[in-house]
């Protein structure tokens, strides 16, 4: 038995890096079940969301995977907003309980949990075990190749740094 049953990761993971692979993996080894959302926006995805659930539940076949779709923008501010994300998260949610905890390298991590009673899991805020972000490899994806699994490396070569992004 882990530190907490079930846990659950929300991010857009556009594109998923190593640091994303690292903060699923923290969370896998605390808790019985992982729960990984990839938030797909009709309006704003650079990778297909299919693709990033695909990748991340072939890098990670321990957590589950699934793609959340959704045209809602993010507004920390605003409490109607909130209602509809949280409303959105617990509708995909496939287990009876939980989550229990909730895992991010974000501050907003704590408006989730508490949203959803659970307990907040920040894992390397300061991105010290895998200095890299997505808005980083979005702005130069070049650059950034080596924090990259090789399946995602491939796609982002061959459409962004070869192709034509």
């Amino acid at each position: 038995m882990n530190e907490h049953p079930t846990g659950l990761i929300v991010g857009r993971f556009d594109p998923p890096h190593l640091g994303h692979s690292h903060m699923i993996e923290q969370a896998l080894e605390r808790t019985d079940r992982l729960v990984v959302y990839v938030n797909s926006s009709f309006r704003r995805d650079t990778v297909p969301g299919e693709l990033r659930g695909a990748w991340l539940a072939e890098l990670h076949p321990s957590a589950e995977v699934r793609v959340v779709r959704h045209s809602l923008h993010t507004d920390w501010d605003d409490e109607e907003l909130w209602t509809k994300w949280i409303d959105l998260f617990r509708s995909h949610w496939p287990y009876e309980e939980g989550p229990h905890a909730v895992f991010s390298s974000d501050t907003y991590v704590s408006g989730i949990a508490e949203r959803l009673e659970a307990t907040a899991v920040t894992v390397d805020p300061e991105r010290v075990a895998v200095p890299i972000s997505a808005t980083q490899i979005r702005d130069d994806p070049g650059a950034h190749l080596d924090k990259l699994a090789p399946s995602v490396r491939q796609w982002i070569e061959s459409n962004w740094v070869f192709g034509d992004l």
